[in-house]
């Protein structure tokens, strides 16, 4: 991934360079703004000693001018239109971003830390990802209502679809704030977050705002609905936090709401609490809620709820030690009854099958599944009910686990199948020593940032309707909105393709936005569907 500095740097001249009158503000007053307004906006991505997601800004403000750095922080696209991976902040006022570059030029004259090591890989996988030479046809079902305040992209923030066994429709939500039922294929309101919590929160985007939904198996007669979203920073009393000295930017919360008639196509009924957590960051959270399918009553884990939660953000601000471990709730998958009563909290229990549950430290996490992810975004089931976790990597590997219960899956010593140095340059790559001694659980499948930034799952397909897609794992890039799949046996990923009216296209043309948003749902049938974020459309996929 190029950083934005070089980007920049190739669209201007010798003459941006500044002399010592910076003319940028140098009041208290506005530098505190602007302090405040970079922790919110760009901390997820950037800082000052080194690199994360995004470069270092240190001496940014040393090489530019006040008038390109304005308009790159306003949008990327004015000053270079390939810029695909910073979004926009159309939103700002100007007064706000003049304060944003103002606390830039506090750091005008610091250096990067981050050194270039030799031992590093330069390229951590070299082969190209090949065509498989499926095509599939897309169907066009509906578009969603605009969530966007200012009309810019993304129109809606629509990233996941699934149902309610035995209930008729399927459900869409959008992380601003709403859940739709699907009725004749047409959205409807279900679910209002944003109304029903006033501390609720969805800016600045990343992983803010209406995470996840599951209902639970008997949805149609007990009425249950479990939901994840975001609120302001202390908005109550967490259950899962972590050293005062450190950030505190947001909360996830998992609600349990319950209906009265579960064939309703709007909700009416009640919710309460079922637990709270404290978050380093906006990024990396709660993506994911989900039970799973195929359990039947009498089963072990009937009824339980699976919950994937992020590092959020916490290695690539440095704070590592937040993640590494099952005595921390960051970075792992959960599993908790919520009809169960026995958690800290007495809102939840926790299930004795879960594997640490008769771990009696004082700091166990017994509600931990499988741990050691940066950011487990989405979950789904074998056939034979081993967990699938695909999991987005830091800056190089995108990645997929096959997991029992009770794994380590690495993060953050581990990305991928190589080494990581969570105090380092988080750009960088490492062979696996030799000797690897460390009881860590790789993945079945990976691929590069060569190939895509984020991986999106995904399903292992084991229906009739689309034979091309039979035993393989459906998956995509979610920035690029490429489609792959793959066979978990050999881990050897391909590229398919789609038309539509039997025109060949793709996801980036059909949304018209270089940011595709790409995410897949599946409704009770088996039918697989595809999301685009960008511009709030639902397809449906068919055989060609």
């Amino acid at each position: 991934m190029k950083c934005w500095l070089s980007i920049l740097a190739a669209t201007v001249i010798t003459s941006c360079i500044l002399s010592c009158n910076t003319g940028y503000p140098k009041d208290h007053e506005t530098i505190e703004t602007g302090k405040s307004l970079f922790e919110k906006n760009c901390s997820t991505c950037h800082g000052f000693t080194r690199d994360g997601i995004g470069p270092s800004l240190s001496g940014v403000s040393k090489k530019f001018t006040p008038e390109l750095l304005h308009r790159f922080i306003r949008d990327p696209k004015t000053v270079r239109d390939s810029v695909k991976v910073m979004p926009a902040f159309t939103s700002l006022k100007n007064e706000e971003i003049e304060a944003i570059a103002a606390y830039l030029d506090v750091y005008r004259d610091s250096t990067n830390t981050g050194k270039f090591d030799s031992n590093a890989l330069a390229d951590p996988i070299p082969g190209k990802i090949k065509s498989s030479g499926v095509v599939l046809n897309l169907v066009p079902v509906c578009r969603f209502p605009k969530s966007s305040q200012h009309d810019e992209k993304p129109l809606t923030r629509i990233t996941k679809l699934g149902y309610a066994t035995g209930a008729k429709g399927s459900f869409v939500v959008d992380l601003r704030g709403m859940l739709y039922k699907l009725v004749q294929e047409k959205p409807v309101e279900y679910l209002s977050i944003r109304k029903e919590f006033p501390q609720f929160i969805s800016e600045p985007g990343l992983g803010t705002g209406f995470g996840s939904f599951a209902f639970h198996p008997d949805f149609i007669h007990n009425g249950l609905l479990y939901t994840s979203h975001t609120e302001q920073p202390n908005s109550a009393k967490a259950d899962f936090t972590f050293e005062d000295s450190l950030p505190h930017k947001l909360q996830w919360v998992v609600t349990e709401w319950k209906t009265a008639n579960p064939a309703s196509d709007h909700f009416d009924g009640t919710h309460r609490e079922l637990l709270r957590i404290d978050m380093i960051a906006e990024s990396h959270g709660m993506q994911e809620l989900a039970f799973r399918p195929h359990a039947k009553k009498g089963d072990s884990d009937y009824g339980l709820l699976y919950i994937a939660v992020g590092d959020g953000g916490s290695v690539q601000l440095g704070y590592p030690f937040v993640v590494h471990g099952r005595n921390r709730i960051w970075g792992s998958v959960l599993r908790i009854d919520p009809a169960g009563r026995n958690s800290a909290n007495r809102k939840y229990g926790v299930p004795q099958i879960n594997p640490f549950s008769r771990d009696t430290s004082e700091k166990a996490v017994r509600e931990v599944f499988v741990y050691g992810f940066r950011n487990p975004h989405r979950l789904t089931w074998t056939p034979n009910e081993d967990l699938l976790v695909s999991n987005i990597g830091q800056a190089n590997i995108e990645s997929l686990y096959r997991l029992k219960g009770g794994e380590n899956c690495g993060w953050p010593i581990r990305e991928g199948h190589f080494l990581f140095e969570p105090r380092g340059d988080l750009n960088l790559l490492y062979p696996l020593p030799a000797n690897d001694s460390a009881k860590i659980t790789y993945p079945i499948l990976q691929f590069d940032h060569d190939e895509g930034k984020a991986i999106t799952g995904g399903y292992l397909y084991d229906g009739n309707e689309l034979p091309a897609l039979k035993n393989k794992f459906v998956f995509g890039d979610i920035p690029s909105g490429r489609l792959f799949l793959a066979d978990p046996a050999t881990g050897v990923i391909s590229e398919w393709n789609i038309t539509i009216d039997k025109k060949a296209t793709t996801l980036k043309d059909l949304c018209g936005d270089e940011r595709v948003d790409l995410h897949f749902g599946m409704d009770e049938s088996g039918t697989v569907y595809i999301l685009t974020k960008a511009d709030g459309s639902l397809y449906r996929l068919t055989s060609n």
